[in-house]
């Protein structure tokens, strides 16, 4: 029997309530108003309440021999009721992108997590509770490792036989294994290229390199100014789905609006993920077609001129103090001593 799959989506939501964060399966064409089948994290460990991303993902630094527990909320705004198994599969982060493996597919990770209970019957418009358990063991490799939990439903195959058709929408996990604190998450934006699509549109491209010890996911924005007759644009959102590895580089790209004039331009880029967030900067020209040389970036901070203007008027208004307190000093009118008093 052939299996169809139909959908597959990775997002999610953290022991303090999540976000709204949801997965939902994309409905088939014509479809939007039959509803889906979602998945959501409910609980978020405390210390990383202000981490957006900790809210969209299970993303833990556990020791060897810990367990936590994560609840996860299944709904189904269908209009019929659903069978849903819940299980653990690998993944991996291949290109930018973060890949659930399809099916039970085993890794380290897998064989730690456990979805109790695995299976519910969901009737139309109605949620149901699981917790996800992760029991890292004693002697467990350190390291950062990737899985997703998914809930999957599946049709009956056709009578006579023909295709089961499978959907699944699941939960990231990034859970890296080591004693003390996490290692620290970093990246760098190596160069911005200009290029031109098929259609002529405008995009930037941006290098960037995960230099931390974390994986990373990208979102951002980019802005240009100094353009031709000073003209500004944006900001540009960032094509979201970017995942990096440690170690990794990948491109970031930023499409633009078509009637942009091809230069030159200050282009700045403000990428982030979770609580790191990085700005860089370099001078753009986009081409006819295809692709212009990439422009290696510059951090982007406060402008050259700004630190020599404070140095120099924080000396002014050194000298100004000096100058007052000598003035005020030569004015001071003189004190009267009082007599001796007699022996």
């Amino acid at each position: 029997m052939r299996r169809l799959l139909l959908a597959l989506a990775l997002v999610a939501g953290a022991l303090a309530p999540a976000t709204g964060a949801f997965a939902a399966t994309d409905p088939a064409p014509g479809a939007a108003a039959a509803g889906s089948i979602g998945i959501r994290l409910v609980d978020a460990p405390t210390s990383a309440e202000n981490d957006p991303r900790a809210k969209s993902y299970i993303v833990d630094h556990l020791p060897p021999g810990a367990v936590i527990h994560r609840r996860i909320e299944v709904s189904n705004t269908t209009p019929a009721a659903v069978h849903v198994a819940l299980y653990p599969a690998a993944a991996a982060i291949k290109d930018g992108s973060f890949v659930g493996d399809a099916g039970h597919a085993v890794s380290a990770l897998t064989t730690w997590t456990a979805v109790d209970p695995a299976e519910t019957d969901l009737a139309a418009g109605l949620k149901a509770m699981s917790t996800v358990t992760i029991n890292v063991p004693p002697d467990a490799a350190p390291g950062e490792q990737y899985g997703v939990i998914w809930a999957e439903t599946s049709s009956a195959a056709p009578a006579g036989g023909g295709v089961t058709q499978v959907s699944r929408v699941g939960i990231r996990l990034y859970v890296d294994v080591g004693p003390g604190n996490p290692p620290a998450a970093d990246f760098a934006v190596d160069t911005l290229t200009a290029q031109r699509a098929a259609d002529g549109s405008p995009t930037v491209v941006a290098s960037v390199h995960n230099t931390g010890g974390r994986a990373v996911d990208m979102s951002g924005t980019l802005g240009l100014s100094a353009g031709p007759g000073g003209l500004s644009a944006g900001p540009f959102p960032a094509v979201l789905g970017t995942t990096l590895a440690p170690g990794q580089t990948e491109p970031v790209t930023v499409k633009l609006d078509k009637l942009l004039p091809a230069g030159p331009w200050d282009a700045k880029i403000t990428l982030h993920s979770g609580l790191v967030e990085h700005s860089a900067q370099a001078t753009i020209t986009f081409p006819d077609h295809g692709a212009a040389a990439p422009v290696k970036a510059k951090a982007a901070g406060l402008p050259t001129w700004l630190l020599p203007a404070a140095i120099g008027l924080g000396l002014l208004l050194l000298i100004a103090l000096l100058l007052l307190l000598l003035r005020r000093r030569r004015h001071r009118p003189a004190v009267a001593l009082p007599p001796p008093s007699p022996q």
